[in-house]
């Protein structure tokens, strides 16, 4: 196992951090955040037709690039770094993943192309009003009719399921927890989009009455791939903070270089200097929590597991700690809604919440490792 990012992979580094900082600055995630499918699908169709971030990790099979993991958590750092309002999370990290996962050539054949070139929007709904990321909270009903199946239940906290073309939805039959997809026309089927604190990432409740689904996979025999799903998308996540992390240390030492008090800056003063060091020792140590991780789904370890859990857990409270030091280290400037440190504070707290909080991982974690 390599730990060194090689050249290209840095140049991958390079090319998005310049298309995101023309595309995604402060300005447009603020105009963004404020409308209803909360992203730009002109710029969608750029992050596929220019750059092929969609297809990245997918097989060239599938009509994807066959690229690692390690270059998908790259990506992500960089979007979590500017609050990129666009649904590649949800799409890239959760609905190609759960295809990728299930088992289901005939389904990885019909969908993934879509979702590679970007004109398909995926998503993937699991948790229900209970809020519980494990699924023994599963209570959707899915059964069979005719040559198909119908979905009776809700789904909420769905990422980007207002605007999905594509909801694959996980569902308990007779036989066990099953996937599901769902299309965006179906019948009976009602989306809500949900008041979130985190404005930057859309949300959405979906209700299905006698929705007609397809099945995905064997009946009852989803808990193995959405298990890997849930942990690759944990991967993803903390990539994702690791971004959000540094730009908060970023904006707290530029600050505590350039303000002013008593007639020197304040990052002079030594309360100041310990706080940005504590930061900077979170952030990469969090950064090496991701990375590990991140070359650990590359190689489809046995490890994962145990690693997506240790990287969600630190990284979570990581960003958080950054997110309100941010704040504090601006003063009162930081609390007002011009400045983008409630942004991130906001974004933080979501995604520490996302896929369960560090106290869920770290009991998954010793569940784990057999403690």
């Amino acid at each position: 196992m390599n730990f060194a990012f090689s050249e290209e992979q840095d140049e991958l580094r390079r090319a998005v951090r310049r298309f995101l900082a023309e595309k995604s600055p402060e300005t447009e995630v603020r105009r963004l955040m404020e409308t209803t499918e909360g992203y730009d699908p002109a710029v969608w169709s750029q992050m596929a037709d220019q750059l092929g971030l969609q297809s990245l990790t997918i097989p060239e099979e599938y009509g994807g690039s066959g690229f690692s993991y390690v270059e998908l958590i790259i990506v992500l750092e960089e979007m979590g770094n500017v609050l990129l309002c666009a649904p590649y999370f949800s799409t890239v990290a959760l609905a190609a993943n759960a295809l990728l996962t299930s088992g289901d050539d005939a389904a990885k054949k019909e969908l993934l192309p879509g979702l590679a070139s970007g004109e398909t929007i995926g998503t993937l709904a699991l948790t229900e009003d209970n809020g519980r990321w494990d699924f023994d909270g599963i209570g959707l009903e899915a059964k069979a009719s005719g040559d198909g199946w119908v979905l009776n239940g809700h789904k909420s906290f769905v990422i980007d399921g207002h605007t999905a073309n594509l909801i694959l939805v996980a569902g308990r039959t007779p036989a066990g927890v099953s996937l599901f997809s769902v299309k965006d026309d179906a019948a009976g089927l009602t989306r809500t989009l949900l008041p979130t604190m985190d404005q930057t990432r859309k949300q959405a409740r979906i209700e299905f009455s006698d929705t007609p689904a397809a099945l995905i996979g064997t009946d009852g025999g989803a808990t193995a791939g959405l298990t890997k799903t849930l942990d690759l998308a944990a991967v993803a996540l903390a990539a994702e903070q690791v971004g959000g992390a540094q730009h908060c240390l970023d904006s707290s030492v530029e600050y505590a270089k350039t303000r002013i008090q008593f007639g020197r800056p304040i990052g002079s003063f030594q309360a100041i200097k310990h706080k940005c060091a504590d930061m900077l020792l979170e952030v990469e140590s969090a950064k090496s929590a991701a990375y590990y991780a991140g070359w650990t789904a590359a190689d489809d370890s046995d490890e994962l597991p145990v690693v997506a859990s240790l990287a969600k857990s630190y990284c979570s409270e990581a960003y958080f700690h950054a997110a309100a030091e941010n704040i504090q280290i601006h003063g009162g400037i930081g609390f007002t809604w011009e400045h983008d440190a409630h942004l991130y504070f906001k974004r933080a707290k979501s995604s520490e919440l996302l896929f369960g909080d560090p106290t869920y991982h770290r009991e998954l974690l010793a569940q784990r490792i057999g403690i």
